[in-house]
């Protein structure tokens, strides 16, 4: 045991990396019965709470090691292209809290989901897991190309998620009005990385960490990210389809978009302001708290007067993080 663990400290991005792969590998395993409800619920979800608990476990270990930070080249993307893991303390963070809310939200699970849903329980099992290692993956991503890899295969699986009843009209447009908002992030994003590399045309958070930027691109990759995370965060005014997408989606899936999805927006915030931009100006900040003050107030305003509990919920969540975001930022 001495033996494992010693091997675990050294690894904790590897083994990171495998536990992700294997809650990937669940997501398949669900499609071996993919209309057996038993199997599922008493196989499948516990053991992706297992996952969740190890990743959580593996996670505290490395934030309490006090351990710098670990650096991977993964044998995966382009040839020119690679894809970068990295594992650092605000990585860390993130993940501890992924592991242990990810461990009861699949324990809930497993006995939530049922046949006659519009998608098969199998189905459902593959995408649950995907987009929970994909939230993990977009915390480990290490360079421009990983990470829009795996934020877009988040928004993607949460997407089938949230339509799980696609049958019903109400439930498709809520997921359209949730998939654009989730590509025009998407696209923030990505420009905003478009600036960050500096024309190096190197995509690495390393080479951006060290691109020179005036002034004027600094801030324009700022307000690029702001509005890029701000839309999965479900910053107001890009909150409109989190009080939609709530009350379509099943409620772990609702449990996993407000406790950690819209987190990983946070998290990229935080990376693009504190970590890759070497410039920072006062006016962001008070662009940030304008707008978080601004959110919490609409979210605590409208979620008063909901009478629907996945609703109120969703409008508690923008509340919530209107708080967050110029607290962290």
């Amino acid at each position: 045991m001495a033996h494992f663990d010693a091997i675990l400290m050294a690894h904790c991005l590897l083994s990171l990396l495998l536990l992700a792969a294997v809650w990937i590998g669940l997501g398949f395993i669900g499609l071996l019965r993919p209309h057996s409800v038993r199997f599922v619920a008493r196989v499948v979800f516990p053991l992706g709470a297992i996952t969740s608990l190890a990743i959580g476990a593996v996670a505290a270990r490395f934030l309490l090691s006090g351990h710098a930070a670990e650096v991977m080249t993964l044998p995966l993307g382009l040839p020119s292209l690679p894809f970068h893991a990295r594992l650092d303390a605000l990585a860390v963070f993130f993940l501890l809290l992924l592991g242990l809310a990810g461990t009861g939200i699949s324990t809930f699970a497993a006995g939530y989901f049922r046949s006659g849903q519009g998608t098969s329980p199998g189905q459902l099992c593959l995408q649950y897991h995907i987009f929970l290692a994909s939230m993990a993956l977009v915390l480990l991503a290490d360079d421009a190309y990983f990470f829009m890899v795996v934020w877009e295969t988040m928004a993607l699986s949460s997407y089938f998620l949230v339509t799980s009843q696609h049958r019903i009209p109400e439930i498709r447009r809520a997921g359209f009005l949730y998939l654009l908002m989730a590509h025009i992030g998407a696209l923030c994003i990505l420009l905003s990385f478009g600036v960050l590399q500096g024309g190096r045309w190197q995509f690495t958070f390393d080479a951006m960490r060290g691109a020179p930027l005036t002034p004027f691109w600094a801030s324009a990759a700022f307000l690029l990210a702001l509005i890029g995370f701000g839309a999965k965060a479900g910053l107001v005014p890009l909150h409109v389809w989190l009080p939609e997408a709530h009350p379509a989606a099943p409620s772990p899936v609702s449990a996993l978009m407000s406790g950690l999805m819209l987190k990983t927006a946070i998290y990229g915030m935080l990376r693009v302001t504190f970590d890759l931009l070497h410039l920072r100006y006062w006016w962001w900040g008070v662009l940030v708290l304008g707008a978080g003050l601004f959110s919490a107030l609409f979210g605590a305003i409208f979620a008063a007067v909901q009478t629907d509990m996945k609703r109120l919920l969703a409008y508690s969540s923008i509340e919530n993080i209107g708080i967050r975001y110029p607290v962290r930022s």
